[in-house]
């Protein structure tokens, strides 16, 4: 069965739209340089705040500002009306990822990455969580594909996909494997799975040998080439010996706009217990 996370998103921006429209709440996102990708996402965020009639505040700041100056925009950012903050990734070198994301106020922070939500997730204690990572849960959960006392396995370990969705596995009882770059023999891992989630950016790494039949497949990778998505999970030959599989596109990127609007309204609600 394909699990259809565009169907699902509309769901949930349904929803949200009947709970956000007249609270006149705002989303700022800071964007340091011009990367084409960044680019196609921020007009999707765009796009999503058109719909929720959340007003869209977009930053772009020069590739050579100084981190002096990122921080200085924040600090007024977090002390306005502005609901949402996000620094759109990739950012320049020589600013320091991690000391920018924790300026962010963890209330106002809808990427869920500010350290007081990594905790909070880590710790199993409510908080804003990464939105990919919340899309990957809010869809197993859709269909509802149990993951208490399951294998799972996640190829990746970044801090926006691989960490928070294994934390969010933990908290519900999954037996998590983690592979990544440096693992030996990842068809080993991988063909133990009973939910396999890849999350790597690499096209077509997860091949039909590597799964075991009935396994649920989650592919967040999304790779352009020659103007064409592909996901991290060779799709066609992996489909039919899959219960359940995402596509790319349509799969988990809608999930993951889905959640950054239920984001959006959580940290309103946060702010709110000032």
């Amino acid at each position: 069965m394909i699990l259809d996370g565009k169907k699902i998103s509309e769901e949930i921006l349904l929803e949200v739209k009947n709970k956000v429209y007249d609270l006149h709440l705002s989303l700022a996102v800071i964007q340091i340089g011009n990367d084409q990708s960044s680019n196609v996402y921020i007009n999707q965020k765009k796009k999503l705040c058109n719909i929720l009639n959340i007003a869209f505040i977009h930053h772009k700041l020069d590739l050579n500002i100084s981190e002096k100056e990122v921080l200085k925009l924040i600090d007024v950012l977090n002390e306005d009306q502005t609901t949402g903050i996000l620094l759109q990734l990739p950012i320049p070198n020589h600013l320091d990822t991690k000391k920018i994301q924790n300026r962010i106020n963890y209330k106002k922070d809808v990427d869920g990455l500010n350290n007081i939500n990594v905790c909070n997730l880590i710790n199993n204690k409510p908080g804003i969580i990464p939105c990919t990572a919340k899309g990957i849960m809010t869809l197993l959960n859709k269909y509802n594909i149990k993951v208490a006392g399951k294998n799972v396995v996640v190829v990746g370990r970044s801090n926006i996909v691989g960490k928070p969705i294994s934390n969010l596995l933990l908290n519900s009882d999954a037996t998590v494997t983690v592979c990544h770059s440096k693992t030996k023999n990842l068809a080993y891992f991988t063909k133990n799975a009973d939910i396999l989630i890849a999350a790597t950016g690499k096209k077509h790494l997860i091949t039909n040998s590597m799964v075991k039949e009935g396994a649920v497949i989650i592919d967040v990778g999304i790779n352009k080439i020659d103007n064409k998505l592909y996901g991290d999970v060779d799709f066609e030959k992996i489909k039919n010996i899959s219960s359940y599989i995402t596509p790319v596109p349509g799969g988990i990127g809608p999930m993951t706009i889905a959640s950054l609007a239920e984001n959006l309204y959580d940290a309103y609600i946060l702010q709110q217990e000032d």
